[in-house]
């Protein structure tokens, strides 16, 4: 039979960094019963956004934080739009340059990832944030 469900994560994050939220998406996914579908992850902000990535080596994570600040450096000359900060057209930008959305399918209960990848937030502003993440499941049991 064919059904949905709807959930919305709250993330706090402090500071420019990568935040694993895999666990909680394959526990939205194991609690739906769902056994074939698709998953889509929304994150519901303009200054942190989503990606898949390496899960294995942490080097991965501090290198795409080093490449993406030296690509859009935090710099007031660079930009006319800082109203909230240094970091605030540089967090717009990068992203842009990322993901908002991650669609992902559902078989036999399982999110098919693979073997290296895992899901994260990618929070791009200095600040202490509060971050919603939208998750939405149409499959059949």
């Amino acid at each position: 039979m064919f059904t949905q469900f709807f959930e919305e994560l709250n993330i706090s994050t402090h500071g420019n960094k990568l935040i694993k939220i895999t666990n909680k998406i394959i526990n939205f996914v194991n609690n739906s019963k769902v056994k074939y579908g698709i998953l889509n992850i929304s994150i519901l902000h303009t200054s942190a956004s989503l990606i898949i990535q390496e899960n294995a080596d942490h080097d991965v994570q501090k290198d795409l934080i080093n490449f993406y600040d030296k690509l859009v450096p935090m710099n007031d000359k660079l930009y006319i739009h800082n109203t909230e900060g240094k970091d605030d057209m540089p967090a717009h930008i990068k992203s842009s340059l990322t993901n908002s959305n991650i669609t992902l399918s559902i078989k036999n209960n399982q999110l098919v990832l693979g073997t290296w990848q895992g899901l994260y937030l990618f929070e791009h502003r200095i600040d202490r944030q509060t971050r919603k993440i939208f998750l939405h499941i149409i499959g059949e049991n």
